[in-house]
């Protein structure tokens, strides 16, 4: 199956996807203005449609305790309002995303990336972690029978 990975930020929504042999890629860091959601909604899908992909994995960022929080309930609106805006059905899948941002941008970095080059790829590079490990998880909960 195939997936869009996403990691919403304030700015920014990241997007990877997978292909058949599950390697993930980066599609786009996509930015708009700050708070502006709706365009972020329409752009993404536009993606949806134009690639055929009605599969979303969408980073949820719980605060350290596991619980949610304001950053949490934003997503969860995103989607929502997603949902809203669609004239297609499409399935959602809510990933925590704890450590996720760190985790890219420690890759970004080894990788030699200055910290303004990190900045503009860093949502999509957290969107590729989020779905490369939802896939881990999806198929060890496969191999185990769940």
């Amino acid at each position: 199956m195939i997936y869009f990975g996403l990691d919403l930020g304030t700015n920014s929504l990241g997007i990877s996807i997978n292909n058949e042999l599950n390697i993930v890629f980066g599609v786009e860091n996509y930015n708009f203005s700050k708070g502006n959601y709706k365009k972020a909604r329409t752009h993404l899908l536009q993606l949806m449609k134009k690639r055929s992909v009605y599969n979303l994995v969408i980073g949820l960022p719980l605060q350290l305790d596991g619980s949610e929080g304001e950053r949490a309930n934003s997503v969860r609106r995103f989607i929502s309002d997603l949902k809203k805006e669609a004239d297609f059905e499409f399935d959602v899948c809510f990933f925590d995303e704890r450590y996720s941002t760190i985790e890219a941008e420690e890759e970004l970095r080894k990788m030699g990336f200055t910290a303004s080059e990190i900045s503009k790829k860093i949502d999509m590079t957290s969107a590729i972690i989020i779905l490369e490990k939802f896939l881990i998880k999806a198929k060890k909960e496969k191999n185990n029978g769940k």
